[in-house]
């Protein structure tokens, strides 16, 4: 008996622990969502650390996305490769990333505008978070609308570290 309450409290805390879900868009257009997209703003994480510009590239190969990171810091870029796989259900809303195999990392779209100029991008767990656009700037309002989105998603966007590529070099080809 003693262990059966233990074992009913250790999940109710552990269900309470978890995150609520994450909603996102309804759907994404993969045709229309590759290309470059430059970090208006992103959570401070290990592989962006030290970037003053980050710039993702995704292009779409049959069955998944290959994507190039791009990181601007000290003068110089580095890229890292990976690829992205559409989750099954979800009409591509949803994207599971893979750098290093075999660790994958959720890949959420949270808001997205009808010309593909800009979009959120998050995981559940609240930890990453992405605002990126097709330009390298950001206006207020369209900011503060992302920022107001995020917010309401559950995440703490005082945690936001905004980016700036105006300033960076050309990107360095990877074909």
């Amino acid at each position: 008996m003693r262990l059966r309450i233990m074992i009913t409290a250790l999940a109710g805390l552990l269900g309470c622990s978890a995150p609520a879900p994450l909603p996102t868009v309804d759907s994404v257009d993969l045709n229309r969502y590759q290309g470059r997209w430059y970090v208006w703003a992103r959570f401070d994480h290990r592989f962006e650390r030290g970037c003053s510009c980050s710039v993702a590239e995704y292009t779409l190969e049959s069955d998944r996305v290959r994507v190039v990171n791009y990181c601007h810091e000290d003068g110089s870029w580095r890229t890292i490769e990976g690829k992205a796989f559409p989750v099954d259900g979800t009409n591509n809303a949803q994207l599971e990333v893979q750098f290093f195999w075999p660790f994958r990392g959720d890949y959420y779209i949270m808001a997205l505008d009808s010309a593909y100029r800009h979009v959120l991008v998050g995981a559940p767990s609240r930890d990453y978070l992405w605002m990126m656009g097709r330009s390298p700037n950001v206006d207020e309002a369209t900011y503060a609308q992302l920022v107001a989105v995020a917010a309401s998603r559950g995440f703490d966007t005082a945690r936001l570290m905004r980016t700036s590529c105006a300033s960076a070099p050309e990107l360095p080809s990877t074909r």
